[in-house]
């Protein structure tokens, strides 16, 4: 089933999709990507077998909104975006996946609207404020790259930071971007949405952070959290970096069943 939502607040249209039938799963992506590149890379085929998997599209990517202004890419507004598919899903509390940007939604819900989630897993997450991660991870010049090329220059620029050509599903969700909507919701990225130590050291909702070992930031982070947070479990992809965390889609999978029953029982 696919359907959109409206945000309540300023009104931007959160486009979404359910399959699947067991306990309630929600899939957030990462920044610049889609819900469809969860199928894409399988997840959805792997985890419809024993959840209803509930997949959105983040403001300013796929099918939802995409507004050009900062301020309509504030965190309380991302958590607003999830609170109101749950709403219309009626499927809440859900065991929420986040991978890169994702994550940090949903360690931010954890923190401030525990009640939406049973637990949490972040691939490739982190939990500070990102200050200067955005060109870090993609390119020095992500913004000029954006702003006079579009997502073709963007992606160019990605492709030669990396040093090798993105995976085909990636690609294609980042050549579909609206590349102003893309370029506010970077700014708004790296100015705010990150949590302090003490609310992290707060966080109760059962969380379960994965890096890649070539992630070097996220992998620190993530062990970081996982000591300071009071029921949480860390566990490292050897080999893989941030780009990649999402493509051992057997082994992450499997994690997180491994993960899901030992907090059930």
């Amino acid at each position: 089933m696919r359907d959109h939502v409206q945000n309540p607040v300023d009104g931007t249209e959160i486009a979404y999709e359910v399959a699947g039938d067991g306990p309630p799963l929600l899939l957030v992506h990462g920044s610049g990507l889609s819900k469809g590149a969860w199928r894409g890379l399988g997840y959805l085929r792997d985890l419809e077998r024993d959840f209803t998997v509930v997949a959105l599209d983040l403001r300013g990517h796929g099918r939802s909104g995409a507004p050009h202004d900062v301020a309509s890419y504030d965190m309380a507004l991302h958590r607003g975006d999830v609170a109101a598919v749950l709403e219309a899903t009626d499927l809440a509390p859900v065991h929420f996946v986040g991978y890169s940007f994702g994550a940090r939604i949903g360690l931010s819900i954890a923190a401030h609207q525990p009640e939406l989630l049973r637990t949490l897993t972040t691939i490739g997450g982190s939990w500070a404020p990102m200050n200067g991660n955005i060109g870090a991870t993609f390119a020095p010049d992500w913004e000029a790259a954006l702003l006079t090329g579009g997502m073709p220059a963007f992606v160019e620029r990605w492709e030669h930071t990396m040093g090798r050509r993105l995976d085909p599903a990636t690609r294609l969700a980042f050549m579909n971007d609206d590349a102003l909507a893309l370029a506010a919701f970077f700014r708004a990225a790296e100015t705010g949405g990150g949590l302090t130590a003490r609310q992290l050291d707060d966080v109760s909702v059962p969380t379960l952070l994965i890096a890649g070992t070539r992630d070097e930031a996220r992998h620190r982070e993530s062990q970081d959290a996982a000591r300071r947070m009071p029921t949480a479990a860390f566990f490292e992809l050897v080999g893989q970096d941030h780009a990649s965390s999402l493509m051992p889609v057997d082994q992450v999978t499997d994690l997180l069943r491994t993960w899901l029953e030992a907090v059930d029982a």
